[in-house]
């Protein structure tokens, strides 16, 4: 049986898809793109978008009754792997050691012109 998450401190679904579901003791977090929930704009650098990608993220765990500490897997998707070490500068003060295991890939464009996006797995 799987149970859908809704969190108002994150951005809605902009399309067919739920912002998180649980099945069983994971939950699996749909791509977060760096909207902030309460402007609906996005910041200009790649740093601020990485954390408000993660922060979008930490906002449906805590939503679904978990955390960033539970996190098992991350996928990363960036529109510039150039941008790579600012990111991982960022997204290593989310996560504490032993840290998820993580995928990161170049893609040609995502959502609303967004640099990053980042989806995850995590323990409940």
């Amino acid at each position: 049986m799987k149970e859908k998450i809704v969190c108002a401190k994150a951005p809605g679904a902009i399309g067919p898809y739920s912002q998180a579901i649980i099945t069983g003791d994971l939950i699996f977090v749909s791509g977060q793109i760096p909207v902030n929930p309460e402007t609906g704009t996005m910041a200009d650098t790649i740093e601020k978008q990485t954390a408000q990608s993660l922060n979008n993220i930490k906002a449906i765990l805590e939503e679904a009754g978990s955390s960033m500490d539970k996190v098992v897997k991350t996928t990363v998707l960036m529109t510039n792997l150039g941008d790579f070490s600012k990111m991982n500068d960022v997204y290593a003060t989310f996560f504490k050691d032993p840290a998820p295991a993580r995928a990161a890939f170049q893609v040609v464009a995502l959502p609303k012109g967004a640099m990053i996006e980042i989806e995850v797995v995590a323990e409940r």
